[in-house]
């Protein structure tokens, strides 16, 4: 997003927030969506779709793992 873009989308956004800053109901919605996308921002397991199938594809190419018994497949989640 280059400088003008991300101007006019911050312009837009305080136009926003000053034509409902008078409701409070709506200022409340408001707050609850941001602490919404804040969490989303940190969340680090988020990935992008590209991220997710580039995942995949990696893991495609790895040997996989075969376990004997059930025992053997419960004694290997333990150790993670």
């Amino acid at each position: 997003m280059t400088a003008v873009q991300l101007n006019a989308m911050n312009t837009e956004l305080w136009q926003s927030i000053g034509a409902i800053a008078d409701n409070e109901s709506l200022m409340k919605r408001l707050a609850r969506y941001a602490k919404k996308l804040v969490k989303e921002k940190n969340d680090p397991t988020l990935m992008t779709k590209e991220e997710f199938f580039a995942k995949i594809e990696r893991a495609e190419k790895q040997p996989g793992k075969s376990f004997a018994s059930v025992e053997e497949l419960d004694k290997f989640i333990r150790s993670l």
